[in-house]
């Protein structure tokens, strides 16, 4: 069986069963953040001017920046960023598993959430469902890191709560431009990124569409082969501290 093949049934199978885990819908907004993250980061870095982001209760986000109207490309390219930003954080995340450094991918999701707190969400489910997880995070920080008779449960903890978001992570970010080719078929026009693509470079969305996606299964195939390799037995687990 081909590894594009594993990937795939993997993905659906990781899909179906984390529908099973409760309070999970609540962690789906966790690659709605990085996205828009990405959207705002990528309009920064073109000079353009962020005004705000709403995370939405759906698992949708809409980021609102300006953008010179004739930076044509910038535009582009500030669409692009958010379905591959989310893509390669999935790589990131299983990356730092592979390595055992789940305290520093942790520290990382935390860190785009407080910045996103403080420069982009200000009102709304957003701004709360942001607190939550960080807090959320500090406990489970606080738990995993923490030297006593305990902390071996803290470790499990840390350990489960990590796979956890990196799991969920990947799934939406693999999954959801396939959304995005469902709707440049059969509406075009409400395709999202794709869509404002098409309007910048007169590409259809369509073809943004499946860029995407191929993209996103080559990061979870990416993602997966490292889950894969951090599951083998190490000599050490000092990431973990």
């Amino acid at each position: 069986m081909s590894k594009w093949v594993k990937t795939i049934l993997f993905l659906a199978g990781s899909a179906i069963l984390t529908r099973f885990i409760p309070f999970a819908s609540f962690f789906r907004n966790l690659d709605t953040m990085v996205h828009e993250f990405g959207h705002a980061m990528a309009t920064l870095l073109l000079s353009g001017n962020v005004l705000r982001i709403d995370l939405n209760p759906d698992h949708s986000g809409v980021t609102y920046s300006m953008m010179p109207s004739s930076s044509t490309w910038g535009i582009a390219a500030v669409s692009m960023a958010g379905y591959v930003t989310a893509a390669l954080v999935s790589v990131l995340l299983f990356y730092l598993y592979h390595k055992r450094y789940l305290k520093t991918g942790l520290l990382f999701i935390t860190a785009v959430a407080l910045a996103s707190v403080i420069f982009f969400v200000h009102e709304g489910f957003g701004l709360w469902w942001l607190l939550g997880l960080i807090s959320l995070n500090a406990v489970v920080l606080y738990a995993g890191t923490r030297p006593g008779k305990w902390d071996q449960y803290g470790k499990l903890l840390l350990k489960g709560y990590y796979l956890l978001l990196a799991f969920l992570t990947l799934e939406e970010a693999a999954l959801s431009p396939l959304v995005l080719v469902v709707y440049s078929v059969t509406d075009p026009a409400a395709a999202g990124d794709a869509a404002n693509l098409a309007k910048s470079t007169s590409v259809p969305a369509l073809v943004w569409s499946l860029l995407f996606t191929v993209f996103s299964l080559y990061c979870a195939k990416l993602s997966l082969g490292w889950f894969v390799k951090g599951r083998q037995p190490r000599s050490h687990d000092g990431g973990m501290q």
